[in-house]
């Protein structure tokens, strides 16, 4: 199944990891991808300390874990590719429309990341006796 159809059709919770030059990471709740093609997502971002750290740091996680499952999603791996601020499509993407976070006021930004790869959310394709996935 493509990557943009998964995202589509399931539903579940996003955590996208950042880390600033230092090393030092940060950890925040984020919505589904928006995908351009198979090989490039965005993610809509207020000027906070996710987007703040992609600035000396274009390497980012998304881990995403499935609802109403335990260990069934992905691990995607990103690299910051350009942005866009208080660009009209951002408007046009957003999925909610209040709350925190993508809805939140302030300046806006459309953050495009080539998916290096893309792994399991436990594990890879090993599995143990359990019938978990071998982590790393």
């Amino acid at each position: 199944m493509k990557l943009s159809v998964y995202f589509e059709q399931t539903e579940g919770l996003g955590v996208l990891a950042t880390a600033d030059a230092q090393g030092q990471v940060n950890a925040a709740i984020y919505s589904r991808p928006h995908f351009s093609d198979e090989e490039t997502v965005a993610f809509i971002m207020a000027d906070r300390l996710s987007h703040k750290n992609l600035e000396s740091n274009p390497h980012a996680a998304y881990l995403f874990r499935e609802s109403g499952t335990k260990h069934a999603g992905k691990r995607i791996y990103l690299t910051k590719l350009r942005e866009e601020q208080d660009s009209p499509l951002i408007e046009s993407l957003r999925r909610s429309k209040h709350g925190s976070g993508e809805g939140s006021s302030g300046k806006k930004f459309l953050v495009y990341f080539h998916i290096d790869k893309v792994r399991p959310l436990v594990g890879d394709q090993r599995e143990n006796p359990d019938g978990l996935c071998v982590g790393d």
